[in-house]
């Protein structure tokens, strides 16, 4: 037997950076810092954090760090061809190795893939399975349990994830980075390692609980994670199993009356409720096993339906309305609120057994108030990207300067933003359309109209939008002003809508 070691210090050392690298989260600077330990003084700053556009694929120190692995590669798979015997350790870092360096050299593909129209064969992936042959198999590398179309469903996954992370959640701040983190375990975990030994047909299983102020992005989050999911990849067929664009559903709870979201959600039998003109499937049955169904306002579900809801949870199995027949439902669920669900639960309006099937993975977004308020200067940068889908790109930076010098002018340094990003948003075509721009509710606003009521100069229908309003902005729900009132909660948050543009 050969005295030869497979790897020598350097090359362990090396080895154990790279796999570091291969396996943490890419938004958060500890990538900065193992490519700083790989590199050294050869490393190019790219800032603090990871930030729009910035791509692995254009990044100078991934292109080099992937050319060193390459080349180890090659000297570690003749050793093994030589018949020298590794570690279990050093098996797994060669393997690692091979793996990291083999995604880089792929990922143009998988880009062009992305922005292409993803219907056709895909038959690049003969040419992977020839370097996964060449560096594992016939080295007796490769693992039982990760054969060729999963690692290369993977690197579909690891692409997507990072392409559509950054389209959705926009931001140069840390708050901005440290939520594209924490989408990023909710995708693959914190150990990516497990992840890629089986945990990747496991997620779907786990619901995803999306809280934070209104306004602040959750639909998009719920994008990000929905679009994201795992999807195999045949070998034979040359095709992924699906389009990820058209595995995500959504429904708004707060939109619909409790009737229409059990029909929604569970589809129903003709006659069952007045309306049902014939069966009908919902979100819960035609949502594929490798899809998505998004529960926005879930902190505005009646307890009933919660009860309906936890079934699902807990045993993937629902009714259709006016049915008896159980079905099966094989997505996953992703819940997003801007209510506090302990303080929901303490006054009974949400039931604790449901909050705990749904909190096994949560993501709070941040308040456009805490990314304003980071390091850096935030504010140009999102006006800018708004500025732009509005105006389009000629007259975008026009549009950025006009609203920012706008607001650093009229508004105070620590003007909360309650409306958040969305609030922004109409911040800057208020600006765009009529040069400035008044906040949705100010204490004048809310004075002169209990003067006009104490003159007896406000409508009965204006009063109680205002009542409904003010009732609103204490309790943060519909549901629960409309319970306070007596009112049904339609009508509470048509009077609150009524009032907010009375005030704008």
């Amino acid at each position: 037997m050969s005295t030869t070691p497979f790897m020598d210090p350097d090359s362990l050392i090396f080895c154990r950076a790279v796999a570091k690298l291969a396996f943490c989260n890419p938004f958060l600077p500890e990538r900065v810092q193992c490519e700083q330990a790989i590199l050294g003084s050869r490393y190019k700053d790219h800032g603090p954090v990871w930030y729009a556009r910035n791509t692995l694929l254009r990044n100078p120190n991934i292109q080099e760090i992937q050319a060193m692995a390459n080349q180890q590669a090659e000297r570690l798979r003749e050793k093994l061809i030589d018949g020298i015997v590794p570690s279990p350790e050093e098996a797994t870092l060669y393997r690692d190795l091979v793996l990291y360096f083999l995604y880089h050299r792929y990922e143009p593909q998988f880009e062009s893939f992305l922005r292409g129209s993803r219907s056709g064969k895909v038959i690049w992936y003969r040419a992977f399975r020839q370097d996964i042959g060449y560096f594992l198999e016939t080295t007796g590398m490769l693992e039982a349990q990760l054969p060729p179309e999963v690692i290369f469903a993977c690197y579909f996954q690891v692409r997507r994830s990072f392409e559509l992370i950054f389209s959705f959640i926009i931001g140069r701040s840390m708050a901005a980075a440290e939520l594209r983190g924490r989408i990023w375990q909710s995708i693959f975990t914190h150990n990516m390692r497990r992840y890629r030994l089986g945990l990747y047909q496991r997620m779907g299983d786990i619901t995803t609980l999306i809280t934070g102020p209104s306004g602040t992005g959750k639909e998009l989050v719920a994008q990000a994670v929905g679009m994201t999911r795992f999807i195999p990849f045949d070998a034979e067929s040359l095709r992924f199993g699906t389009d990820f664009q058209r595995s995500f559903f959504a429904l708004n709870l707060s939109a619909l009356s409790p009737t229409l979201v059990e029909s929604e959600l569970f589809g129903h039998r003709r006659g069952s409720f007045t309306g049902a003109a014939g069966d009908r499937a919902g979100w819960l049955e035609t949502c594929p096993s490798l899809g998505t169904v998004f529960l926005d306002e879930i902190g505005e579900l009646e307890t009933s339906l919660q009860v309906k809801l936890l079934r699902v949870l807990q045993g993937r199995t629902f009714q259709r309305l006016g049915e008896t027949e159980t079905r099966h439902f094989s997505g996953k669920i992703v819940a997003a609120t801007n209510r506090n669900l302990a303080e929901e639960m303490a006054a009974g309006r949400f039931r604790e057994d449901f909050y705990y099937r749904l909190c096994a993975d949560q993501i709070q977004t941040p308040s456009l108030a805490s990314q304003l308020s980071g390091p850096g200067d935030e504010l140009p940068h999102l006006v800018g990207h708004i500025a732009n889908q509005v105006a389009g790109p000629e007259l975008g930076p026009q549009i950025t300067d006009e609203a920012v010098t706008w607001i650093r002018k009229n508004l105070p340094k620590t003007y909360t933003w309650p409306g958040n990003f969305r609030e922004l948003e109409q911040c800057v075509r208020n600006i765009m359309i009529g040069g400035s721009y008044q906040p949705r509710t100010t204490t004048s606003d809310t004075s002169n109209s209990w003067r006009l009521a104490q003159q007896g100069r406000l409508s009965a229908d204006a009063l109680l939008a205002f009542y409904c309003q003010q009732v609103y902005q204490q309790l943060g729900s519909y549901t629960a002003t409309a319970d306070a009132l007596g009112l049904d909660r339609r009508t509470v948050k048509a009077k609150v809508t009524a009032a907010e543009q009375t005030q704008e």
